[in-house]
C-alpha cells in the first residue's frame, strides 16, 4: 500500500505543474497582451510565474490551513488584554501603521 503513495505523489506533483503551467500560460497569453500590451509567455515562463506566486502568496512550508487560525488567535489575545494593554497595543501599532483603530482622517481628540 505504501509503495502506491510513493509513486503517486511525484505523479500528482508533475500533473499539477503541467496543468497549472498550461492554465497560467493560456490565461496570460489571452488577457495580458490584449489588456496591457505585454508579451506572450512560454510554458516554462508560466511555470516560473506559478512558482513565484506560490512563494509570494502561498508560502513554501507545505502546511496548508495554518493562516485561517491567525485571526481567531489574535481575537483571543485581544479579548484577554486589559484596557491598558489594548491602549498600549494601539499606540505601538499607531507608530508603525498610522492611526490604528480609527477612521482615516479622524482625530482622537474630541471636538
Amino acid at each position: 500500500m505504501r509503495k502506491k503513495w510513493f509513486f503517486l505523489i511525484p505523479v500528482l506533483i508533475a500533473l499539477f505543474i503541467v496543468i497549472g503551467g498550461e492554465v497560467v500560460m493560456h490565461l496570460w497569453n489571452w488577457l495580458l497582451p490584449a489588456l496591457f500590451g505585454w508579451r506572450q509567455i512560454s510554458f516554462w515562463q508560466a511555470v516560473g510565474v506559478l512558482a513565484l506566486c506560490r512563494i509570494l502568496f502561498g508560502g513554501v512550508s507545505g502546511r496548508g490551513g495554518h493562516r485561517p487560525n491567525f485571526r481567531r488567535r489574535m481575537w483571543q489575545r485581544w479579548e484577554r488584554m486589559s484596557p491598558e494593554e489594548r491602549e498600549k497595543f494601539r499606540q505601538g501599532m499607531g507608530g508603525r501603521c498610522g492611526s490604528f483603530g480609527t477612521a482615516p482622517g479622524a482625530s482622537k481628540e474630541p471636538a
